[in-house]
């Protein structure tokens, strides 16, 4: 098991978990802590603060997200190879250059009028 792979993991699981958050907050106010009663006064084991948490989770479970993707990058397979020039450093060879001037092997030297038999 590459190091890419233990990225992809954690990368899926913390946007299940993300998905998981958002999915519970309610945007009208409600969600998680109105259905424990904490949409009043009333505090019932710390659930007025569900909320809070709700949001901070979220926000911290985003950073995360963002910062696997990002380190990440440098665990791609083959990602870490020479980005040089190989034309510019001496190393190409002739099969490598591509042919820039027009094949002159055939006889292009009809003109359009000359096909039309005039």
């Amino acid at each position: 098991m590459n190091t890419f792979t233990i990225f992809l993991i954690l990368i899926v699981l913390v946007a299940f978990l993300l998905i998981v958050v958002v999915m519970v907050q309610n945007p009208k106010g409600g969600g998680l802590s109105s259905s424990f009663g904490g949409g009043g006064t009333q505090q019932l084991g710390g659930v007025k603060k569900t909320t809070d948490f709700l949001d901070k989770s979220t926000w911290a479970l985003a950073t995360l997200l963002l910062a696997l993707i990002l380190a990440s990058n440098f665990a791609i397979p083959g990602a870490g190879g020479s980005q040089d020039s190989k034309v510019i450093n001496g190393e190409a060879t002739e099969n490598s250059i591509p042919a820039t001037t027009p094949d002159t092997s055939t006889d292009d030297t009809a003109t359009p009028a000359d096909s039309i038999g005039g």
